[in-house]
């Protein structure tokens, strides 16, 4: 048997380097060199044989270096798409509701479908950081911080809409068990109150996460910005008429955020316990918080709502589209990126593409079976609200959805398109089209024809209605540009972690140090 570790083979092998046979990084069936089906090879997850020091100066130099010209040109944009939405909810507190196209049959539309869209696509970030890290997969090490960073960004999008739906936002606070002096309490068997414990429960245990994960590299940034401005105390000022230096502010700024982060083994031993509860605590809230929000359905007497279906149905379905979202923000970064591809493989990739197939398939079961119990129930205003779905005024709507969610994803049984970003990519987008379009036919065509015909209606968005929706879009990627920018996209320890010089089992003397002589096996973020 070969002495040499698996995942040194296969990173030499990827690298080009002597000791492995070379295939060339062009080959179709490696691309990359990741994609390697031989059961004695151990496909590398950092490519370019990229040692301890290399990754800490790729990743702080995101942060640390000037972005590329593309970077405020699309700031900007997104921006500005914020800026507008956020003048169309202040039109909608001045003005009220009624400038939604809400109405006596459509009085649930277009602001709670894209509550629940924003809450599904927040989803894959805790899946990735919480299940994922239980299950030992190392391969999630690349993407789990960007995942972890768009919950947050999700979240906040998502809790815009029962915000402003209220009608007057300053009585928001009632829907808290606050005691107040009218002794108004909210009534505890509605699932509208349960959605604002799991969704707040969710929104700050991801917060946590996030913010704890980030906590060794955010002192690799404070320690760099320190080294810095030490070598140049003098150097580039943060505004003209202060005396602060660049570096100093970042040394400050990283710093506060890092808590006095000192690398010692007892804060990593404290930081691996509390990541790993945090972990547990996090897994059930994928299945708790979405299986939740699909009670606000499930729990009424509606055709096409009143179905036991729903909440293993919604959380395959956040799964679904939050995956999507991820590939559909990081496949783009990657490219703009540089050395980006050496940490987000074409096998993080595929991975990723698997899932979507394997979740989008449990997608398209739950619709075909949704159709099966209204036939199978015997009743008639069921199965009526289906055939409605599909055959109806809103039909073009749901073929779009089994369009996009059913028949896209089956692309990725094709090996060449589950490997090919540019596949990825466009059944990514359709992917996140779908799942909006999922949202609203769930709602509005369950609500426009309801049991009498006299009560039947249509509901048409109006402008407020788009903007507001894609000012959240502006919202969600302004955040996630600044996050981008100045804060570490990836885990630094955790993808040091998981290359071959990290293994002290493997004798791999040469890499058991890094380029200052330091030991890097586990304090790997400390800085160059």
């Amino acid at each position: 048997m070969s002495t040499i570790h698996p995942d040194e083979y296969g990173a030499r092998r990827a690298a080009g380097l002597e000791g492995a046979p070379i295939e060339p990084v062009n080959d179709p069936e490696t691309l990359d060199g990741t994609i390697i089906d031989d059961p004695s090879t151990r496909p590398p997850l950092v490519l370019n044989d990229r040692s301890f020091h290399d990754i800490t100066n790729i990743v702080c130099g995101y942060a640390e270096n000037k972005p590329g010209r593309w970077w405020m040109p699309v700031f900007g944009l997104v921006a500005t798409i914020a800026s507008i939405g956020g003048l169309f909810i202040l039109y909608l507190l001045i003005t009220g509701v009624g400038t939604w196209g809400l109405n006596n049959q459509v009085d649930w539309a277009w602001d709670i479908t894209n509550f629940v869209f924003w809450i599904g696509i927040g989803h894959a970030g805790t899946l990735i950081s919480a299940i994922l890290c239980l299950l030992k997969q190392k391969w999630r090490t690349s993407i789990n911080r960007a995942a972890e960073a768009m919950t947050i960004f999700a979240v906040i999008c998502a809790g815009t809409f029962p915000a402003i739906h209220v009608g007057r936002i300053w009585f928001i606070w009632m829907v808290f068990p606050i005691p107040n002096s009218n002794a108004i309490w909210p009534n505890f068997r509605s699932p509208l109150l349960w959605d604002v414990f799991a969704v707040s429960t969710y929104a700050t245990v991801s917060l946590l996460f996030w913010y704890m994960g980030m906590i060794p590299d955010l002192a690799t940034l404070r320690d760099r910005a320190h080294l810095e401005h030490m070598k140049n105390p003098n150097g580039r000022r943060l505004l003209p008429f202060l005396p602060v230096t660049v570096s100093r502010f970042r040394a400050s700024a990283y710093g506060l955020f890092a808590v006095g982060w000192r690398f010692s083994s007892r804060h990593w031993m404290t930081y691996e316990r509390a990541y790993l509860i945090l972990a547990g605590i996090s897994t059930p809230l994928v299945l708790s918080v979405h299986s939740i929000v699909s009670f606000d359905f499930a729990t009424s007497v509606l055709p096409g709502w009143h179905t036991t279906i729903f909440p293993p149905y919604f959380v395959a379905g956040a799964i679904f589209g939050g995956f999507a979202m991820v590939l559909a923000l990081m496949i783009p970064a990657r490219e703009l990126y540089p050395n980006m591809k050496d940490l987000i493989t074409v096998r993080h990739l595929e991975n990723m593409a698997k899932i979507i197939l394997v979740t989008g398939s449990m997608v398209g079961f739950a619709y075909s079976m949704e159709f099966f119990i209204a036939w199978y129930g015997g009743n008639q205003n069921e199965l009526f609200a289906f055939i409605n779905r599909a055959t109806g005024p809103y039909a073009w709507a749901y073929w779009t959805m089994i369009s996009c969610n059913v028949i896209s994803p089956q692309l990725f049984w094709i090996k060449r398109c589950r490997t090919s970003p540019v596949w990825i990519m466009i059944v990514a987008l359709a992917v996140t089209v779908g799942m909006w379009f999922e949202r609203f036919v769930i709602i509005v065509t369950s609500l426009h024809r309801t049991f009498i015909p006299g009560q039947w209606g249509m509901f048409y968005p109006t402008i407020v209605d788009i903007m507001i929706f894609v000012g959240t879009i502006g919202i969600f990627l302004t955040l996630f540009m600044l996050f981008l920018r100045f804060l570490p996209v990836f885990a630094m320890s955790e993808i040091k972690n998981v290359t071959p010089q990290a293994d002290p089992h493997a004798g791999h003397d040469d890499h058991a140090h890094d380029d200052d002589g330091h030991d890097s096996t586990h304090a790997q973020t400390e800085p160059a």
